[in-house]
């Protein structure tokens, strides 16, 4: 019985969950409230104070850290590195520690797992990283040489249904094709060709989210940008923050957006419906590059429990293939399943290299 701690920082969260095997047996959001959160200059800065927490609420409920078997952290904004599993290193730490490509709470999570791991002489991972990057040659080309596409996806949930859709088939993930969509906050779609994100649409490129603008017509944005109506930092939270349904409806929940809709209100069904549409638009684009050889269109992130929207877009793409709803952020379930797969030998762990 394998027993795995997971750990994921968010700006103002630490998400842990312990598990053996496959079954979660504790799972607890740590809080950090603002005015703590602002004594600290870098993300780095905070690394000691969440480590003490997550002990210390393990401690609390009687979880004896020398019991673990490994500890997993959400991957930071690391160089692109490949799909799943990384043992933590020295030279991770250092990276992510000294040499971040971007500040952002994902980095401490390696950090804090290799510490606790190290502590009680175990294995310390990361799991599919957001900065996973196996984009085919094709796909790197923008149209505009100076800005190249890199992926940034939401690889860890993702992959993850990819993998479940694909046992619950009873196939193979390496020998199976899927589009998926995730559909948070940002809402990003990825192609898994035989084991291999080969292609993405990220949160800033394609449909628009509860919080995000998407893709929108660069003439009239770069018009804008020049203006001088707008700062470099309102325009980012035009972008992402205040862009979507944010934008149209002044919410980003869309619970409340569909009570709008109950209720009559022609603009929020507009708005909604349009989501929906952008979000087949985009499922149908990744299609190509699987030549419309998709074995299964997965749907998931929170937003795949309203019906009303999976409901719109199956209607649009399941001609393509066979339409899995996968609700969920589903990322700590991720994370520790994927390091389960190591220690039973079901994949290797890679070496971290720069």
């Amino acid at each position: 019985m394998y027993k795995i701690l997971a750990i994921n920082p968010g700006s103002t969260t630490t998400k842990i969950a312990l598990y053996e095997n496959e079954q979660e047996i504790l799972v607890k959001t740590l809080d950090h409230p603002a005015e703590e959160m602002e004594k600290f200059e870098k993300v780095v800065d905070q690394f000691q104070m969440r480590k003490d927490v997550v002990l210390l609420f393990l401690k609390d409920n009687g979880f004896d850290v020398n019991k673990l078997d490994a500890v997993v952290g959400r991957g930071g904004m690391l160089p692109p590195v490949k799909s799943g599993a990384y043992r933590v290193d020295d030279l991770m730490v250092d990276r992510l520690k000294n040499r971040p490509v971007v500040e952002h709470a994902s980095n401490l999570g390696a950090l804090i797992a290799h510490e606790i791991a190290s502590s009680v002489g175990k294995e310390a991972y990361i799991y599919d990283s957001v900065k996973v990057d196996e984009l085919i040659p094709e796909a790197r080309i923008s149209g505009m040489p100076a800005l190249p596409r890199t992926s940034t996806s939401h690889v860890l949930n993702s992959r993850a249904m990819a993998i479940k859709t694909a046992k619950n088939m009873g196939k193979n993930y390496t020998e199976m094709n899927f589009v998926v969509a995730h559909m948070g906050g940002g809402v990003s779609l990825s192609v898994y060709e035989k084991g291999r994100l080969s292609d993405i649409i990220s949160d800033d490129e394609g449909p628009f989210s509860p919080e995000r603008s998407g893709r929108v017509n660069l003439r009239p944005f770069m018009d804008m940008c020049f203006s001088g109506k707008y700062d470099k930092k309102t325009v980012g939270k035009m972008i992402s923050g205040n862009g979507g349904l944010k934008g149209y409806l002044g919410t980003t929940d869309a619970r409340e957006v569909e009570k709008m809709i109950h209720e009559g209100n022609d603009e929020a069904n507009l708005v909604y419906r349009a989501m929906a549409y952008q979000i087949a638009k985009g499922i149908g684009e990744l299609s190509t590059v699987l030549k419309g050889n998709v074995d299964a269109i997965i749907l998931t992130g929170g937003i795949a429990y309203s019906k009303m929207m999976t409901d719109m877009i199956k209607e649009r793409v399941e001609f393509i293939a066979p339409v899995e709803i996968m609700a969920g952020e589903n990322e700590m379930e991720s994370l520790a399943l994927g390091t389960l797969r190591v220690l039973r030998n079901e994949e290797q762990a890679k070496e971290y290299t720069e």
